[in-house]
């Protein structure tokens, strides 16, 4: 069964405060030179690309904040518990992303 990813609800969650950091998110976070505002920042008024309905425990999405220094966030959210995860963070680049890096580049 696939869920549909709601913004709505991570947004509620970070918000409040019902954020749950995934260590590979802050071992990421930390060797790229992402700061946790920045996450936060991105989770709020960035915006998903990519859903990923299936995602267990939780349906989880691809976030970009593309206002200065592009950003990508995986994140979860237990809309039921109210209860977000951050999953990783990282800098999207041109290898992988075209210039607007919300669009995945093909594989060739």
């Amino acid at each position: 069964m696939t869920n549909k990813f709601d913004i709505g609800s991570l947004r509620d969650a970070v918000a409040q405060g019902q954020i749950q950091w995934q260590v590979h998110a802050l071992e990421r976070i930390l060797e790229r030179g992402v700061s946790r505002k920045d996450v936060f920042d991105a989770m709020m008024n960035g915006e998903v690309i990519e859903e990923y309905g299936s995602d267990k425990p939780f349906p989880s999405c691809l976030i970009a904040q593309v206002k200065g220094t592009p950003l990508h966030v995986v994140a979860a959210i237990d809309a039921d518990a109210g209860v977000g995860y951050i999953i990783t963070a990282y800098r999207p680049d041109l290898d992988h992303f075209e210039p607007d890096f919300k669009t995945r580049r093909s594989k060739s």
